[in-house]
């Protein structure tokens, strides 16, 4: 991956050049920077194996190493973002272990169907179980890269002796952050919900996308696919048949890869969800797909634990990985049996604290009934009264992948005393600037005064710029 800060942050290349990188370990692990969890190798301790042991704590406040505007760091900065939103953190089970999951995995997905909701709701209690709330990633929203990132940030502003640097602003127009809303359209009974609840979503002058699955579970007609489009909603792939084996074993993915590959192309969809946001990042080099939804912030409440701990889109190869970053539908109702907005609130705040993509997935099947269905309604109305507000961008995926492209591609190029913006996209483009003040970062745009007083990875959605 390039530079993890001019990634991010899109800034002037100069700033890609801060650090060097001290011999490492030869295993990878847990270790500590300040608060901040990492993981990978590190040199000057021992990466704990696990989040149970005490973390060897890297030096937070690392001075420049001579007069060149380099720092030596104990870690490699790249590895560290790379190993958290690729989940591998996670580790690999041992092969008993493996065949054992494999076990409960092909059991439980031959009976799910039969099984009652209750039933199927207390098996995934059993599941979690092992599953604190206090562990890492951290439940709701994790942000653990966006806070590195941002540490980063910090350490080449004071290796290169720049109290204050300009980079191009995360969102379309100086938005403070982004907002989306998918549908996983799992039953026949979802998909007779689909034209009452677009009726729902147009009350609130809110699109989406509906997520569809080609085979097994229901016809996909290509007048159900059109009168989704025609009411200016979009279309995705979900899954190939949902029956949880996607990414079970390597042959098998790539034999359904190539026919989910083939219903991109059929259904001129550009995105895709993996059928329980199973998923194996290292593998989506065979997906066809321009995006992915499959990605969990911090998987909590899902079947598959992990999390990319990061709101921002990040690139997996080609792919464009759109984490979802809000509890889902199912997990609110069905195992937290929680019939109000307060977490979806919650969450959402903790995303505009660090500007980044507020993304929620509503199954059509799951608020048929009134109780969810008001629940919903509940969060369309705080919705539009984010969007009157004037700084959260509602867009489908498509729009968020479309601009995040963009922005990857656009370059910030000194022109006289100031700076501009080149590249497709650019009237889109807003320039900002993140200015040291004590251990803060200050974000403002160039022609506000600097509202934003944060601690890294302490943004506050409240005072922004």
């Amino acid at each position: 991956m390039n530079n993890p800060v001019l990634e991010y942050y899109r800034c002037q290349e100069e700033l890609a050049d801060f650090y060097e990188t001290a011999n490492l370990s030869a295993s990878s692990g847990f270790f500590g920077l300040g608060n901040f969890v990492c993981y990978g190798q590190c040199s000057g301790g021992t990466p704990a194996q696990s989040m149970v042991e005490p973390l060897y704590g890297c030096d937070a406040s690392i001075p420049a190493l001579n007069g060149h505007g380099m720092v030596r760091l104990p870690f490699d900065p790249a590895q560290i973002i790379t190993n958290l939103r690729m989940e591998l953190y996670a580790g690999r089970r041992s092969a008993l272990a493996a065949l054992f999951h494999d076990f409960l995995h092909r059991s439980y997905y031959s009976v799910r169907p039969l099984l009652p909701v209750g039933v199927r709701r207390h098996l995934q209690k059993l599941h979690l179980r092992s599953r604190t709330q206090g562990a890492f990633p951290q439940w709701p929203v994790d942000c653990t890269v966006d806070n590195l990132v941002e540490e980063f940030l910090r350490m080449a502003m004071l290796a290169k002796k720049q109290a204050t640097i300009p980079f191009i602003w995360f969102w379309p127009e100086g938005m403070e952050s982004a907002a989306i809303i998918t549908h996983d359209v799992e039953t026949q009974s979802g998909v007779d919900f689909c034209d009452a609840l677009m009726d729902l979503n147009d009350s609130f002058g809110i699109k989406s996308s509906f997520q569809v699955i080609p085979e097994t579970r229901y016809p996909v007609s290509h007048t159900f696919l059109a009168n989704l489009r025609a009411r200016g909603f979009e279309v995705n792939v979900h899954d190939l048949n949902h029956d949880g084996h996607l990414f079970r074993e390597r042959q098998e993915f790539l034999r359904r890869i190539a026919k989910i590959n083939r219903y991109l192309r059929e259904f001129n969809a550009e995105g895709f969800r993996a059928g329980a946001m199973y998923r194996n990042q290292e593998w989506y080099g065979a997906l066809e797909a321009s995006y992915d939804m499959s990605v969990p912030n911090a998987a909590h409440l899902d079947a598959q634990g992990g999390g990319c701990c990061t709101v921002m889109p990040y690139f997996v190869g080609n792919v464009l990985e759109l984490p979802v970053t809000a509890t889902q539908d199912y997990a609110l109702f069905n195992i937290l049996r929680d019939y109000s907005i307060s977490l979806w609130q919650r969450e959402i705040e903790m995303v505009r604290a660090r500007h980044g993509l507020i993304s929620f997935v509503v199954h059509p099947d799951y608020i048929i009934e009134e109780r969810p269905r008001a629940t919903y309604r509940q969060l369309l109305r705080h919705l539009t009264e984010l969007r009157a507000e004037g700084n959260v961008w509602f867009a489908l995926p498509r729009e968020v992948n479309e601009w995040w492209r963009q922005r990857s591609a656009l370059r910030l190029v000194r022109k006289g005393s100031g700076w501009c913006i080149e590249g497709d996209g650019k009237e889109r483009a807003r320039i900002a600037f993140a200015s040291l003040e004590g251990d803060k970062i200050v974000y403002r745009f160039e022609s506000s005064p600097p509202r934003v007083s944060v601690g890294v990875g302490e943004t506050s959605a409240d005072d922004l710029l």
